[in-house]
């Protein structure tokens, strides 16, 4: 956390031209609803928006490479968000680094090097910052990872989702398992730290086939585990042409599995879809769990920006042609609101109820700028119901809020 500073003001836009980000940030530090005494900690989301097919099941800001990836056009562009979003954030400090997609690891080294040596000549990066990258089996090259490594990037998330080919098949992975095993590999040889995406409730996946899957990934002793159930996502080809997946008892079986093998092998279950060694938590995503504040560039991005008295939030546009042209003209940003202080309760519990182990009470006055008091009605109801555990100092989901969580967070809807 750091003192909220206020920006000096800028120079109004010119006649005509977009709207400065200058102007823009000096309007949301003028008084407003919310009272911050602190700003959140901030982290940076960069997005690649290419992959080389669409899987069906992905709701994804992502795009089929046809031909040669307009490269450093993107990445030129990424510098000029980066840019004209300084004065939003600025004195404050990144504390990790997320690069995703899409299929980040189809950027060239020299592309990940230069996007790299942009982000640390623009924004003061920690010392110890977590610099992640997702990764796609069937993109892996040894020394591709290796230079990434020597870029800066200090961990990989690889999207594995099964070690099954038939399974890979039906959601329309590029790899098969010999890639998803050489891929691991090639991590493992190469990153200290790296996180494996498997899902599970797969079509007409059986408990045993779920259990091979964290099996072989378990083998790998990986720091991190995110462990997904796939869901039908709206606006997917999943969701207009089901298929055949595990019943509710199925699925609730393999999640009983999941929870046991992965507590037997010394994995702290921390977050709903989230596995860790001890110390190798997921730094970027707790902060978003714990509704911190991020900046989010490229096509598509989404940010999340505190002020002292409001809090922000933005959309980029979506297709990487309108964003490139867009950044050019001097705003990239699509979308724009406030969330209103009547919505502020919800958003905050729809991602802390996600944290297995809860938070401090104190956690929601400071990131919200509302006392407690705001969703007291909805505590009652949830511990009532016997979906919340609370006490003066931690609110957490139960076992039963945990496997209901839809359930929990929709009770904060209107709260």
């Amino acid at each position: 956390m750091i003192p909220i500073k206020v920006a000096a003001p800028g120079p109004g836009p010119a006649s005509g031209a977009p709207r400065s980000p200058a102007t823009t940030a000096l309007q949301y530090l003028q008084p407003g609803a919310l009272n911050l005494a602190v700003l959140p900690p901030l982290a940076l989301y960069i997005h690649f928006p290419w992959c080389v097919r669409k899987c069906p099941y992905c709701d994804f800001n992502s795009h089929e490479a046809r031909g040669e990836l307009p490269e450093q056009d993107y990445l030129d562009a990424v510098r000029l968000d980066l840019e004209q979003s300084l004065p939003m954030i600025w004195g404050r400090k990144i504390h990790t680094v997320f690069i995703g997609g899409g299929t980040p690891s189809l950027m060239s080294a020299a592309g990940l090097e230069r996007l790299l040596s942009d982000v640390r000549t623009l924004l003061p990066l920690a010392l110890d910052a977590e610099i992640t990258m997702e990764a796609n089996p069937g993109t892996f090259e040894a020394e591709r990872f290796r230079s990434y490594r020597d870029s800066g990037v200090n961990r990989l998330s690889i999207g594995i989702q099964s070690f099954n080919g038939a399974h890979l098949k039906a959601l329309g992975r590029i790899h098969d398992e010999a890639e998803a095993l050489r891929a691991v590999e090639i991590a493992r040889s190469t990153f200290e730290n790296f996180n494996l995406d498997l899902m599970f409730a797969l079509p007409s996946q059986t408990l045993a086939e779920a259990r091979r899957d964290l099996e072989t990934a378990l083998a790998f002793a990986p720091p991190h585990l995110s462990m997904y159930h796939l869901t039908m996502e709206p606006n997917t080809v999943f969701a207009k042409y089901p298929p055949a997946l595990p019943d509710d008892d199925l699925s609730a079986d393999m999640q009983d599995m999941i929870l046991e093998a992965t507590a037997s092998a010394g994995y702290e279950h921390y977050e709903v879809s989230a596995y860790a060694q001890p110390g190798k938590r997921a730094r970027h995503n707790l902060n978003y769990w714990q509704f911190g504040d991020y900046l989010g560039i490229g096509a598509g991005a989404h940010s999340k920006i505190s002020f002292p008295h409001r809090v922000l939030r933005q959309a980029r546009y979506k297709q990487p042609a309108s964003f490139i042209e867009a950044a050019k003209r001097g705003n990239p940003v699509q979308e724009e609101h406030e969330i209103a202080r009547g919505d502020m309760g919800f958003e905050f519990m729809l991602n802390a109820l996600r944290l297995t182990e809860g938070f401090d009470p104190n956690l929601f006055g400071e990131r919200t700028g509302m006392g407690i008091g705001a969703i007291t009605q909805a505590l009652n109801e949830a511990e009532s119901k016997g979906l919340l555990y609370r006490d003066h100092k931690l609110i957490r989901p139960t076992a039963l809020g945990q496997r209901f969580l839809n359930d929990l967070q929709e009770m904060f809807l209107n709260s």
